[in-house]
C-alpha cells in the first residue's frame, strides 16, 4: 500500500481558527494596553517623584512576581475555568489603569500608591500568562499549537512595538489622566469575549481541571515529576538561563549605547534602537508563520538560541549604528523563533494533568529572572562597561547554552529510536 502523501503545512496555520482569529486580535489590543499603561504611568511617575528607586522597583514588580507566584498561578489554571482566570487578570489590569488616571487627575498620587499599584499590575501578568497557554492549547489542539503561540508572542510584541507610540499620542491628544480612562476600555474586548466562547482550557486530551490542593510546593514537585524529560527540563533552563544572564537588560541601557553610536538626543535613530528588537519579533513571528517554516524542535531552538548569543554579543561590540540595528533586528527574529518553540515543546511534552504547572515553571524560569538580569548586565556595566558587560554575559550564557545542548543530546536520540 503506497505511504500517504506528507501533509501540506499550512501558513498562519492558527488563524484558520475562527475563535483564535478573534483571541489573537484581542490578545494583542490587550498587551497594546498594558504597554501604553507603562508609558504614560512611568512618565508621570517621573513627573512626579523624580525617584530612580521606584523606577527600580517598577523593573522588581513587573518580573519578580513570575519568579515567586508562576507555579501557583499555573496550578490554578489546571484546576479552574481558564476564561475566568484571564478574566480577573484583566479586570485587575482595568482597575490599576483606573486608579492610575483618578489618582493623577486629582493630584493625590503619594508613593506608597504607585508601589502598590505596580505590585497588582505585575500579579495580573503572571495571573494572565498560563491559563492563556492553556486556552489558545484547547482552542486549536496540539497539531497547530506552535503557530498559535507564535502568533501569541508576535502579537505580544506588536503591542511593545506600537503600545509606546499609541500611548504618547494619547498622552498628547488626550491629557494622561484621560489617556489611562481610554486605555481601561482597550482591556474589554478581551474581557467580553471569553464570555461567549465554550473553551476553558480543559476541553481536549481528557484534560479535565484537577482537583488536588494547591500549594506554594508545586514547584519542587513539578521539577520532580519532569526531571527525566530531558527536552523539557533543558528547554525551561534555557529559558531561566537566558533571562537572567541577557534577558531585558538591554534595553534599559539603550541610552549608554545610543551615546556611543552616536545618537546623542532622543531623536528618530534612538527610537529606531529601542523598537528594532520588537520590530524583528513581528517580522519574524509573521514570516516564519507565513512559510510555516521551523516546526518545533529542541535540536532548532537550541541552534536559534546559540545564533541570538552571537547576534547579542555582536551587537554589545558593534560600534557602527546601522549594523547595530541590524544585529537588534535579527536578534529579535531569532528570540521570538526559539522561546516559543520552547514554550511549544514544554506544552506538547508535558503531562496533561500537570500542564499548568508546567507551563508556569517555565513562565517562573523565562520571565520572573529577567529580574536579576540588571544585575549581569547593569551592575556589572557599571564596573567595566556595558558593552563588555552584555558582550561577556552572552558568551557566558551561548557556553551554557551549548552545554545544555549536550544534555539534551541522549534524549533527543532515545525519542528517535522509539
Amino acid at each position: 500500500m503506497a505511504s500517504a502523501a506528507p501533509e501540506k503545512k499550512l501558513a498562519f496555520a492558527a488563524l484558520h481558527h475562527k475563535d483564535f482569529r478573534a483571541y489573537f486580535l484581542t490578545t494583542a489590543l490587550a498587551m497594546m494596553a498594558d504597554n501604553i499603561e507603562h508609558v504614560i504611568s512611568y512618565w508621570l511617575l517621573y513627573q512626579k517623584f523624580h525617584s530612580p528607586v521606584l523606577a527600580g522597583f517598577a523593573v522588581l514588580s513587573h518580573w519578580t512576581p513570575f519568579l515567586l507566584f508562576a507555579v501557583y498561578f499555573g496550578a490554578m489554571a489546571d484546576r479552574y475555568d481558564c476564561r475566568k482566570v484571564i478574566q480577573v487578570a484583566q479586570f485587575m489590569f482595568m482597575g490599576v489603569s483606573a486608579a492610575w488616571a483618578f489618582l493623577f487627575w486629582t493630584d493625590t498620587m503619594e508613593l506608597w500608591h504607585a508601589c502598590v499599584l505596580l505590585v497588582i499590575h505585575g500579579m495580573a501578568g503572571v495571573l494572565w500568562g498560563p491559563g492563556s497557554q492553556l486556552l489558545i492549547h484547547d482552542i486549536v489542539g496540539r497539531e497547530q499549537l506552535q503557530s498559535a503561540i507564535r502568533l501569541n508572542s508576535t502579537s505580544r510584541q506588536l503591542g511593545i512595538l506600537f503600545g509606546p507610540a499609541v500611548g504618547g499620542a494619547m498622552m498628547l491628544i488626550l491629557s494622561p489622566s484621560v489617556g489611562l480612562v481610554v486605555n481601561t476600555l482597550i482591556y474589554l474586548p478581551l474581557t467580553v469575549w471569553l464570555f461567549s466562547v465554550p473553551y476553558t482550557g480543559h476541553s481536549r486530551e481528557d484534560a479535565a481541571p484537577a482537583r488536588r490542593a494547591i500549594g506554594w510546593g508545586d514547584a519542587f514537585q513539578v521539577v520532580r515529576e519532569i526531571s527525566g524529560n530531558r527536552p523539557i527540563i533543558t528547554m525551561v533552563a534555557l529559558g531561566g538561563c537566558v533571562s537572567f544572564f541577557v534577558g531585558t537588560a538591554f534595553q534599559a541601557t539603550m541610552p549608554e549605547f545610543a551615546h556611543d553610536l552616536g545618537t546623542e538626543k532622543a531623536d528618530f535613530a534612538y527610537s529606531a534602537l529601542l523598537a528594532a528588537n520588537a520590530a524583528g519579533a513581528v517580522v519574524g513571528g509573521f514570516l516564519l508563520e507565513g512559510r510555516a517554516w521551523l516546526p518545533p524542535s529542541v535540536k532548532t531552538a537550541f541552534i536559534s538560541a546559540i545564533l541570538w548569543c552571537v547576534a547579542i554579543a555582536s551587537f554589545a561590540l558593534s560600534n557602527h549604528y546601522y549594523l547595530s540595528l541590524s544585529l537588534l533586528f535579527v536578534a529579535g527574529v531569532l528570540n521570538l523563533a526559539f522561546s516559543s518553540m520552547a514554550q511549544t515543546i514544554v506544552q506538547l511534552r508535558s503531562p496533561v494533568s500537570l500542564r499548568g504547572r508546567v507551563i508556569g515553571l517555565y513562565s517562573m524560569t523565562s520571565m520572573g529572572f529577567k529580574a536579576f538580569s540588571g544585575l549581569t548586565v547593569g551592575v556589572v556595566g557599571g564596573l567595566i562597561g556595558v558593552h563588555w558587560s552584555l558582550a561577556l554575559s552572552a558568551m557566558v550564557l551561548m557556553t551554557i547554552t551549548i552545554a545544555l545542548f549536550a544534555f539534551a543530546l541522549p534524549g533527543l536520540h532515545a525519542s528517535q529510536r522509539s
